[in-house]
């Protein structure tokens, strides 16, 4: 997919790099797995769910298909507890002959009143997404609202928003389209395609929503472009966000956007990742930031590090730069793969400042990991314990595999996600470990 390659430079953006080891983990026996519901492409129900899950207050998971129901174009689902199983509800199937949405990679939010916001790669009136709303109607059942429908129009819109959205305090959605604005980037058959933006919509009285381009990614100098992720507000109101690829060494970017008098919004790279022969950095970041208390930023590259990707922390020293640590270097061959391979998504944290992620792939089966990072003394080294190794068999098989989602807690530290394939429907899975 890369394309336009800028002049990869030789010095790296920040002033400060180290790198902070890995220590090998096995899997802890405590950990328990338990599949919650198998996606099955039966017509009905949804395929492929490649975003994660969200809890509402009544302990009720909601998320995407990116494929199945009638149209096979994907699905809201909402997964209820019921006699000791779970019940599926299919909230919403999206259908390509009323000019509907298509395709959602992303997961989900809610706002305080209950409905439920995402995105759609493809589809809408124009053609290039689209940004829904969905909210519960007395009696039952969901209404869809089109919020804003994404047309390149000649470089000005964005185009295939893949990531899910964020809200900021006074209800203005944030989101990145992966393609569209200006820039001269082009996908793998060679069309331009843009380079991406970030967005803003505002609610209007009428009901109607606003949508402002915050800034549109250019690969003519050091701008990074492609950013697959979503966003993350720190208590200023900036705005950080990924780039799959571009920055000062062609790799990828960490970059913030701060807001100014007047309306506009100044963009800062804050990080350029640099995976060549000279470094040992990882590459191509896929998913969002997380901030911990102090300000610091965390995050996972998709490649790089040992060739299997990295999971790193970004800490503020000064002056504007930025001092990145790598917490943890996956290896993609040989028994080192066992740890996992390829992390995809978002991390979080509990409250005693262990990390938790995914990998795609690896483990010891191949099909995938849920992990655990566990900080040692300060400044010291982070320990990996892979919680599950994902482990389906395509002939009987009930487990799920390739997690590319992040994961969530409940309220008794028990982990939710999903698998974008494998089950014993062998089209992706909902899943519980519990400690």
């Amino acid at each position: 997919m890369r394309s336009n390659n800028p002049s990869i430079g030789m010095t790296l953006v920040l002033a400060i790099f180290t790198v902070t080891l890995l220590v090998p983990g096995t899997e802890a026996a405590a950990q328990e797995e338990k599949v919650l519901h198998n996606f099955s492409n039966n017509g009905k129900d949804g395929s492929d769910p490649y975003a994660g899950v969200i809890f509402d207050a009544a302990g009720n998971l909601y998320g995407t298909t990116l494929q199945g129901g009638a149209y096979d174009q994907g699905t809201v689902f909402e997964l209820s507890p019921a006699g000791g199983g779970w019940k599926e509800t299919r909230l919403h199937t999206f259908n390509p002959n009323v000019k509907d949405g298509l395709g959602p990679y992303g997961g989900l939010i809610f706002d305080g009143a209950g409905n439920l916001y995402g995105t759609t790669g493809n589809g809408g009136s124009g053609r290039g997404g689209t940004v829904f709303q969905l909210s519960p109607v007395v009696g039952g059942g969901w209404r869809e609202k089109i919020l804003h429908n994404f047309n390149y129009n000649g470089g000005k819109d964005g185009i295939v928003p893949y990531a899910s959205l964020i809200f900021d305090a006074v209800g203005n959605l944030y989101g990145t389209t992966l393609n569209g604005g200006p820039g001269l980037c082009t996908n793998r058959n060679g069309d331009v395609v843009g380079c991406g933006t970030v967005f803003e919509l505002t609610p209007k009285a009428d009901g109607a929503w606003t949508e402002k381009i915050l800034h549109r990614f250019d690969n003519r100098g050091t701008d990074g472009y492609f950013p697959y992720a979503s966003l993350v507000l720190d208590a200023s109101g900036n705005l950080y966000g990924t780039t799959f690829y571009g920055g000062a060494h062609g790799y990828g970017t960490v970059f913030e956007l701060t807001p100014q008098a007047g309306g506009s919004w100044t963009e800062r790279m804050v990080y350029s990742f640099c995976s060549q022969s000279f470094c040992t950095d990882g590459s191509v970041p896929f998913a969002s930031l997380i901030f911990d208390a102090a300000g610091n930023l965390y995050g996972t590259t998709q490649q790089g590090g040992g060739g299997g990707g990295t999971v790193f922390e970004l800490t503020p020293s000064g002056g504007g730069a930025w001092t990145e640590s790598i917490l943890a270097s996956f290896s993609d061959s040989g028994d080192e793969a066992a740890e996992g391979t390829f992390p995809a998504a978002r991390l979080i944290f509990d409250a005693a400042g262990n990390l938790y992620g995914t990998t795609a792939s690896g483990g010891a089966n191949g099909w995938g990991t849920a992990f655990e990072l566990s900080p040692g003394a300060a400044g010291g080294v982070w320990t990996e314990k892979v919680l599950h190794n994902f482990n389906y068999n395509p002939y009987n098989g009930t487990d799920g595999a390739d997690p590319t989602c992040g994961l969530i807690f409940d309220a008794a530290g028990n982990l939710y996600g999903t698998t974008f394939s494998g089950g014993s429907g062998r089209y992706g899975t909902v899943f519980e470990i519990r400690p």
